[in-house]
């Protein structure tokens, strides 16, 4: 019996605006192991939040045969939770009612469910603080206690850190992180951060440029406790890196 929480085959998606027909995706063939933390890495118009969209149910129109716990994708659930670059707060509610309003309602009065994501992403006694009162990284883990909360099957993260500062994103990949070993949920992240997509995922998916195709995964074992250094990170990274940017010779100009 395949362990594959998502399965994806040839994956197409096309876009069409002004009688000009654009192809995101091409020929996309893919499988994502339940517990598994991925990474799908690419440039800009690349077609991975596109990708992204299609697992979490939000894009249904395309060619192709996308797949989740062995049934046809139709649209959101609460088993694919999603986070976005943008929090995405209500910024009248409380930390603690910005994750309750996210609920179904038979949820909505657990306050130990709420409780428990808080202290999840450390946020123990900023329950009533209001989403202007936080910083940057507080928000984000609020939205991540918010995904959290409704308990789904896989985690769909689009760039999740990228508004952030370094500092601020290297704590929240180590939370991450944490969560993903903690609460054993599958985890997708779409980046364009090679050293991000390195050091969290089992897996990186590299794609190429519009219309996308993948070009390369690559498994990832960094060991245990994961980390930025040694030489299975830099080989992986360095290697990634190439594939994006292939030194091409520069012609030698004599001077005159």
């Amino acid at each position: 019996m395949s362990n594959n929480l998502v399965e994806i085959r040839n994956l197409t998606k096309t876009f069409t605006a002004q009688e000009t027909t654009v192809t995101a995706l091409e020929e996309i063939n893919l499988d994502i192991e339940e517990g598994s933390f991925v990474s799908i890495i690419g440039g800009s118009g690349c077609g991975k939040s596109t990708m992204l969209r299609i697992i979490g149910g939000l894009e249904t129109e395309y060619q192709g045969d996308v797949r989740f716990d062995g049934k046809p994708i139709v649209g959101p659930s609460r088993e694919k939770g999603f986070i976005f670059q943008d929090h995405r707060l209500l910024p009248w509610l409380s930390v603690k009612e910005n994750i309750r309003f996210s609920l179904p309602q038979e949820l909505k009065k657990d306050d130990d469910l709420i409780q428990h994501n808080l202290e999840l992403v450390g946020l123990r006694g900023f329950e009533q603080a209001l989403p202007k009162q936080l910083s940057g990284g507080m928000a984000q883990r609020v939205a991540i206690a918010r995904a959290l909360a409704n308990k789904p099957q896989i985690l769909l993260l689009d760039e999740p850190f990228g508004a952030l500062d370094a500092i601020t994103k290297v704590h929240l990949q180590e939370q991450m992180l944490r969560i993903w070993k903690q609460e054993k949920i599958t985890m997708v992240i779409v980046t364009h951060d090679i050293d991000e997509a390195v050091y969290l995922g089992q897996k990186v998916v590299v794609m190429t440029p519009r219309p996308g195709r993948i070009k390369r995964i690559q498994t990832i074992d960094l060991g245990t406790p994961r980390r930025r250094t040694g030489s299975v990170f830099t080989r992986v990274r360095d290697e990634i890196y190439r594939e994006f940017f292939e030194e091409t010779p520069v012609p030698f100009v004599p001077s005159i």
